[in-house]
């Protein structure tokens, strides 16, 4: 489709410098009406000033969309994500990654409602977001659209954003202006949701600065965290936690409440270079507090619940299914294979899960549930009625017959 023929653009939109330039660039370029979708994931903003800036550049009012989606985005996706214990690369907790299938797929269900034929995103062409975002816009409407402004224009920097803005009489926030009024050095690329929040770019692309204190924006740091410790106990039914100190919440007020918790005690903060999907390394530093309270519990409810070789099969299997995610393949026949999989073994993943917070560290205390796999009658060091220690004899004698065979023919080859 070409420029002439899109008629009618949903833009996910921020209100904030990128998508504020994209909005006025659509209207330009390619003459389309335009419509606004703003989602609030949690990202700690708020999100109906999108609205007057979006009626400010002419955007109709019945075109403006803004959406509480905390619930579903928390239910929905990551839920089913920690209950795979899904992380990438051994330390990403996935907090930008999966938030972009549940963005498009609102874009597209406001594009058929709206009877739009194009969608658009604020990515670059140098970030995984691009293909987060366009594999689900494509996996769920295949004949849509897709308009990826970073692709197409020469704006290839925050300060000729600012220049852009400024020309065309676009609003920019006071914190991207200095003390004389003119466009600032740019902030870090932040991007943040109710699971964490992201920072990349400045000092950060040398790999071998730290990051100073002042950039961390939710937690405090751990040497200035609590002297005393907290203990808290989390709840579980069928994988996933639905309670906390025996007080059950939503989903997303789960979230909300262990993030309390972990930024008070300095937990979540991680600093990794990790492999982009689109072929670079890249250095960002992220914040997942709750993230990484529910991940320990979720682990330690599993360890007591979970048969021994499905534990072992849904380990194996974690880090593709953490890859496909992070490639932005959730609308994937794939995923959904593995989500039922997994999903197939957390019937009996329920109880109760001890927790002690102390100075960025989760510890596990205690776990119990009325499903528990653990027998203390057979695991005891002390005596016991029910093992007999001899049936260990044979299961290692036939374990070990391959190697006897084989030191067998090697000591009879070197005779």
């Amino acid at each position: 489709m070409s420029k002439k023929d899109v008629k009618k653009v949903v833009l996910a939109y921020s209100g904030g410098l990128d998508t504020s330039v994209i909005l006025k660039w659509l209207q330009d370029e390619y003459n389309a009406e335009v419509i606004t979708f703003t989602a609030d994931l949690g990202q700690g903003e708020e999100v109906e000033p999108a609205r007057e800036k979006a009626l400010a550049m002419g955007i109709k009012p019945e075109n403006i969309f803004i959406l509480d989606i905390q619930e579903e985005f928390v239910k929905d996706y990551v839920f089913p994500m920690f209950r795979a214990n899904a992380i990438y690369e051994g330390e990403y907790l996935l907090g930008t990654s999966i938030a972009r299938p549940l963005i498009s797929k609102k874009q597209i269900e406001i594009a058929e409602k709206m009877g739009a034929d194009a969608v658009s995103h604020g990515a670059t062409g140098k970030g995984n977001d691009q293909v987060r975002f366009e594999l689900g816009y494509l996996g769920l409407n295949p004949d849509i659209t897709v308009i990826a402004p970073w692709r197409e224009w020469d704006l290839n920097s925050r300060e000729k954003l600012l220049s852009y803005a400024a020309k065309h009489g676009i609003t920019i926030d006071k914190k991207h202006l200095d003390a004389d009024g003119n466009p600032a050095v740019s902030p870090y690329s932040m991007d943040a949701n109710l699971l964490h929040i992201s920072y990349e770019g400045l000092s950060l692309e040398n790999p071998n600065a730290e990051p100073e204190e002042s950039m961390w924006l939710w937690s405090v740091s751990p040497e200035n965290a609590p002297d005393k410790a907290e203990y808290i106990t989390i709840g579980y039914k069928n994988g996933d936690p639905i309670s906390i100190n025996d007080k059950e919440m939503s989903p997303a007020t789960i979230l909300r409440t262990l993030n309390e918790y972990g930024n008070k005690h300095g937990i979540g903060r991680i600093d990794i270079v990790e492999n982009r999907y689109v072929g670079m390394k890249a250095r960002g530093c992220y914040e997942t507090p709750g993230g990484t309270i529910m991940l320990k519990a979720h682990r330690a409810i599993e360890s007591i619940t979970l048969d021994r070789e499905a534990a072992h099969l849904k380990d194996e299997l974690m880090p593709k299914y953490a890859k496909l995610i992070y490639q932005g393949y959730w609308f994937s026949p794939e995923r959904e294979m593995l989500q039922t999989a997994i999903d197939s073994t957390q019937k009996d993943v329920e109880g109760t899960v001890r927790l002690k917070l102390y100075k960025g560290n989760v510890i596990v205390v205690g776990r119990e549930s009325e499903k528990s796999l653990f027998s203390e009658a057979h695991s005891t060091f002390e005596e016991d009625e029910v093992y007999n220690q001899k049936d260990a004899e044979g299961f290692i004698r036939l374990n070990a017959l391959r190697f006897i065979i084989a030191g067998q023919n090697k000591k009879y080859y070197h005779l």
